[in-house]
C-alpha cells in the first residue's frame, strides 16, 4: 500500500506539459477543481476524462502510475459510494430496515466516485511535471502580493515544497522500517485492532526520529550554502509566460468552459 502512494514524486521530463509556467499550471489546477464540482453529467465528466487523458499522453506520465496513485484512497471513494447510496432520497429500489437503495442514490454515488478520481488524477499531475523548485518559485510568484502585508510568502512557500517532496521519502523509510520489523517477527496484519496499533509503536518511533534527523540534516545544508531567506535571492531561471503557457490556458478555457455550459443543462 505505501509503494501505491506517489503524491510528491516528480517524473523529469521535456513534454510540452513540464515546459508550461509552474504558476499558470496552479492557477489551471485551481479552475479545473472548481470545474469539476461544477459538472453534473455523464457527458460533462466524460469530457474532463478525455482531457486528462490527453494531459497524461502528452507529459508521457506511465497510465499505470496514475491508477496506482488511486489505490491508497479506495477506501474513501467505497466510504463515499456507500453512504449516498443508502442516504440520498429518492425513487425506492430496495430497502431493508433502516437501509434504502434510491435511483437518485446510485447515481449520485457513481458520480462522487467519478469526481474523486478526476480530482485525484488531476492534482497529481501538477506534482508529476513540476519540480519542487518550480512549485515554490510558481507558489511564491503568486503569492507575492501578501507580500505587502508583511507575510513570509518564501518561507510559506519553501515549506510547502520540502513537505511534498519529503512525502515519498518518509514513505520508503516507512517501507524500509516495516520490513525490518517483520523480518525480526512482528505482525502488523493480524490481531484486533488495539493490538495492531500497538505494533504500528515500533514503526513510528524510528520514523519519527529519522524524520527529525534528515530535518536538521536539510536545516545544516541550507545554512552552509548560506542561505538566508528571501533577502537578496536571485534565481537561476526566471519564470516567463510563453507561447506554450498561452496555448494551454486556451485549451483549458474552452474545455472548462465547455464542462461548465454541460453543468448547467444537468449533462
Amino acid at each position: 500500500m505505501l509503494k501505491d502512494i506517489t503524491l510528491g514524486q516528480y517524473f523529469p521530463g521535456d513534454t510540452a506539459i513540464h515546459r508550461i509556467d509552474p504558476r499558470v499550471k496552479i492557477v489551471l489546477v485551481m479552475a479545473f477543481i472548481v470545474t469539476i464540482f461544477l459538472g453534473a453529467g455523464p457527458i460533462s465528466y466524460a469530457l474532463v476524462l478525455a482531457f486528462l487523458g490527453f494531459v497524461i499522453g502528452v507529459s508521457r506520465i506511465p497510465p499505470k502510475m496514475v491508477v496506482r496513485g488511486l489505490k491508497p484512497i479506495l477506501f474513501i471513494m467505497i466510504f463515499t459510494g456507500v453512504l449516498n447510496i443508502f442516504y440520498t432520497p429518492g425513487r425506492e429500489l430496495w430497502s431493508w430496515g433502516f437501509l434504502h437503495i434510491t435511483l437518485e442514490g446510485i447515481q449520485v454515488a457513481v458520480l462522487m466516485v467519478i469526481r474523486i478520481m478526476l480530482l485525484i488524477i488531476g492534482t497529481s499531475m501538477l506534482t508529476y511535471t513540476t519540480s519542487p523548485i518550480q512549485l515554490t518559485d510558481g507558489l511564491e510568484s503568486l503569492l507575492s502580493p501578501l507580500k505587502k502585508l508583511h507575510a513570509p510568502v518564501h518561507e510559506l512557500s519553501m515549506m510547502m515544497s520540502i513537505a511534498l517532496r519529503f512525502i515519498p521519502t518518509l514513505i520508503e523509510e516507512t517501507d524500509k522500517i516495516m520490513s525490518a520489523q517483520k523480518a525480526r517477527g512482528a505482525d502488523f496484519e493480524t490481531g484486533s485492532i488495539v493490538k495492531r496499533a500497538k505494533a504500528l509503536i515500533p514503526i513510528l518511533v524510528p520514523l519519527f526520529i529519522s524524520a527529525f534527523r534528515r530535518a536538521d540534516e536539510l536545516a545544516t545544508a541550507m545554512e552552509c550554502r548560506l542561505y538566508r531567506g528571501d533577502v537578496g535571492r536571485t534565481r537561476m531561471r526566471q519564470l516567463r509566460v510563453s507561447g506554450v503557457d498561452y496555448g494551454a490556458i486556451a485549451v483549458c478555457v474552452v474545455v472548462f468552459g465547455a464542462v461548465i455550459v454541460l453543468g448547467r443543462f444537468g449533462l
